[in-house]
C-alpha cells in the first residue's frame, strides 16, 4: 500500500507541488538556437593542467573534440594515475554537431572469461577481505585503449599517432607531484609498496614523492608508443599483451590472450529525459549514471523546489536520491546480460508513483522498501569535458575505481590494472568498497562488464548547453543531480561545481554531506524527520562543467576548486 502524502495547512502546501499537465511527450531532437551558430571558443575543463593543455594542443593542430578527447584521456592515464588510466575504462559521450549525432562509447572493462559468480567468496560462501580489491585478480579486462582507438578512428581528424603524443610526451618528461597525488599515494601506500613495479613507479624510496618531484614512466610511455604504431593491436597483442598476460598469471590473476583478443568496444544508445524544460542526455548501462539520474529529477519535477525552506528541499531531494538507488540496486546491471527496465525506469509516471510514496513529514526508512536484501553478518576516477569551436562535444568519465586501481604493474607495461571487478556484487546484499549493495543483475558472470555510477552528461534549454560530470564513486550520480539543479537554477558553471553537497545511496540509510553543505538548522531539523545524519571530514569530487550560452554566443567552463583541475576556454 502506497503512502498517502500527510496534509498541510496554509502557505506550507502552497508551493510543495508544481502543476502539472499531464503526460509530457519528451522531445530529443536538440534546439535549434544551439544550431544556428558555432561557439565562439573552445573548452577543454579537466582535472590536471597538463592535460588540458593537451586537449588545447590537439584542437589548435585542427583536430577535433574527440581527437582532443583521445589526448586528453591519454595524457590523464599518465599524469592522474590514482583516477584513471589505459589499464582502466569509461564511458566517452559525443555530440557530433554536423548532424546533431550523439552516442555513448561503452568502454567499459569486461570480467575475465575464467570469472566466476563466486569468484571472491570462501568455502563458506563468505566474502574475502580485499581480493576484488587488489593485485591482478581484481582487475577486469581494460576497455580504454581500444576506445581511444575507436573514437580517433571513426570520429578524429587526426591520426592517433599525433593525439597520443602529448601523453607520450608527459610519460617520458614526467610529470610533478601535487597535494592530490601525494593524498592519494598516501591513502594507498600500503598496497602499493606491496607490488614492486607499482612502488618503483609511483613512489620513492617506498615512500609517498615530494611536492614537485617528478615522476617519469618510460614503460608506459612504450606502451603508448606501441598504440600509437599498431592502433588496438599495440595494446591487445603482440608484446605488450604477452607482457600483461604473464605479468597478471605469475602473479594470481586469471587473463588469457583469448580475453584480449575478444574485448569489444559498445555503442549505446544515451538515456534521454526531460526536466522542466531541459532536455538530458546521459551515460546508457552499463552506467547505472542516467537511469538514476533521470529517475531522480523525474521525482523532482514535481515539487517546486525553490519554493520550499531548505530542510525540506533537502528532504525532498534525498528522498529521490533513496529511490533511485534502491531501483539502481535491483534492477540494473549489464545490458548484454540482463533486462533491464529502461523505459518504466525513466518514465515521468513512474515517478509519480515513487513521489507518492514519500512523506514530506518524516524520512522513508530504507529497509521500509522492497529491495536488496541487507545481510546481517574517496577520491577517484577521473572526468572532463570538451567542446570545440564546431560545437562538437565531449562529456567523458573514466576510472580504474579505487585509487591507484588494484596496485599492480604487470612489469615492463608500465599499465596500472583496474580494480573494476569490485563494482560487482560479490555476493548479492554486501557491499562494495564504496558501501553500494548490488543484487543477482550485477552478479560477475564472463566477459561481462560491471555496474557503474559514472555519469557524464549533456543538459540544453532552448538557450543553453552544458557539458558536465565528475568522479566520486558510488557519489557521482548525485553530485552531478545537484550540477543540474544548478544549471536549472540559472547559475553558471563555476557554481555547478563548487556547490556544497550531499549524498544518499540507499544503503547505508544515512545523509553523507560535506562540512559546509548543510547548517545546523537544517540539520536539527533533518534530524526531526528521522534522516540519519554522517557528516564527511573532506569535501569530495571533482566536477568539470562546460557552459555555452547559444544566445549571447558565449562559452564559460570551470573546474571544482576540490581539486586542482583547469577549465581554460581558448579561441584556435
Amino acid at each position: 500500500m502506497r503512502n498517502r502524502l500527510p496534509r498541510f495547512g496554509g502557505s506550507q502546501l502552497k508551493h510543495l507541488f508544481a502543476l502539472t499537465a499531464g503526460p509530457v511527450a519528451l522531445l530529443f531532437a536538440f534546439i535549434s538556437t544551439a544550431q544556428a551558430h558555432t561557439p565562439p571558443a573552445a573548452a577543454v575543463a579537466s582535472a590536471h593542467p597538463v592535460a588540458t593543455a593537451a586537449g588545447h594542443e590537439i584542437l589548435a593542430a585542427g583536430g577535433n573534440a574527440f581527437d582532443a578527447a583521445v589526448a586528453v584521456s591519454a595524457t590523464l592515464a599518465v599524469v592522474e594515475p590514482a583516477g584513471s588510466g589505459i589499464g582502466g575504462g569509461g564511458f566517452w559521450l559525443l555530440h557530433r554537431a554536423e548532424d546533431d549525432f550523439q552516442v555513448m562509447i561503452d568502454g567499459r572493462e569486461r570480467a575475465p572469461l575464467a570469472a566466476h559468480r563466486d569468484l571472491y567468496l570462501d568455502e563458506k560462501g563468505e566474502v574475502i577481505p580485499g581480493l576484488s580489491m587488489n593485485g591482478p585478480l581484481a582487475a577486469g579486462i581494460p576497455g580504454e585503449p581500444a576506445a581511444l582507438v575507436h573514437i580517433a578512428e571513426k570520429y578524429g581528424r587526426l591520426p592517433l599517432k599525433q593525439s597520443l603524443a602529448p601523453a607520450i610526451r608527459a610519460a617520458r618528461e614526467g610529470f610533478a607531484v601535487n597535494e592530490q597525488y601525494q593524498k592519494l599515494a598516501g591513502f594507498r601506500h600500503k598496497k602499493m609498496r606491496a607490488d614492486a613495479a607499482t612502488a618503483n613507479i609511483f613512489l620513492l624510496d617506498n615512500e609517498v614523492p615530494a611536492i614537485g618531484h617528478l615522476i617519469k614512466q618510460p614503460d608506459l610511455a612504450n606502451t603508448l608508443e606501441a598504440m600509437a604504431k599498431h592502433g588496438r593491436a599495440g595494446f591487445y597483442n603482440g608484446a605488450v599483451a604477452d607482457k600483461l598476460i604473464k605479468g597478471v598469471r605469475d602473479a594470481g590473476g586469471i587473463w588469457s590472450q583469448q580475453d584480449l583478443d575478444e574485448y569489444t568496444v559498445v555503442e549505446r544508445q544515451p538515456i534521454r529525459g526531460e526536466y522542466r524544460g531541459i532536455q538530458i542526455t546521459s551515460a546508457a548501462p552499463p552506467s547505472s549514471g542516467g537511469i538514476a539520474l533521470v529517475t531522480m529529477l523525474n521525482i523532482l519535477s514535481g515539487f517546486e523546489l525553490d519554493k520550499i525552506d531548505t530542510a525540506h528541499q533537502t528532504h525532498i531531494i534525498v528522498e529521490a536520491m533513496r529511490r533511485a538507488y534502491r531501483d539502481r540496486a535491483d534492477y540494473l546491471g549489464d545490458p548484454d546480460f540482463v533486462d533491464i527496465p529502461t523505459e518504466r525506469l525513466t518514465h515521468p509516471f513512474y515517478a509519480d508513483g515513487l513521489r507518492n510514496t514519500m512523506r514530506l513529514d518524516r524520512a522513508t526508512a530504507s529497509s521500509a522498501l522492497p529491495g536488496v536484501a541487507r545481510d546481517s553478518a574517496g577520491q577517484d576516477t577521473t572526468h572532463f569535458s570538451i567542446l570545440d569551436q564546431d560545437g562538437n562535444r565531449v562529456a567523458a568519465t573514466l576510472s580504474i575505481n579505487y585509487p591507484f586501481g588494484a596496485v599492480f604493474v604487470p612489469a615492463g607495461t608500465g599499465v596500472l590494472l583496474n580494480n573494476e571487478m569490485d563494482d560487482f556484487s560479490a555476493k548479492p546484499g554486501i557491499p562494495n568498497a564504496y558501501g553500494l549493495v548490488g543484487a543477482e543483475a550485477n552478479a560477475i558472470a564472463p566477459g561481462k562488464r560491471p555496474l557503474s555510477s559514472m555519469t557524464p552528461t549533456f543538459l540544453e534549454t532552448d538557450d543553453r548547453v552544458a557539458i558536465l560530470g565528475t568522479p566520486g564513486g558510488s557519489r557521482i550520480i548525485t553530485m552531478v543531480l545537484l550540477g543540474a539543479l544548478e544549471f536549472a537554477a540559472g547559475k553558471p558553471p563555476a557554481d555547478w561545481v563548487s556547490r556544497p553537497r550531499f549524498h544518499h545511496q540507499f544503503l547505508p540509510d544515512a545523509i553523507q554531506f560535506e562540512p559546509d553543505a548543510l547548517s545546523q538548522q537544517t540539520q536539527e531539523k533533518l534530524s526531526q524527520l528521522g534522516h540519519q545524519l554522517k557528516p564527511m571530514k573532506r569535501r569530495y569530487g571533482n566536477m568539470h562543467g562546460i557552459l555555452w550560452q547559444t544566445q549571447e554566443n558565449n562559452v564559460q567552463a570551470a573546474s571544482d576548486p576540490r581539486g586542482g583541475g583547469s577549465a581554460p576556454v581558448k579561441t584556435h
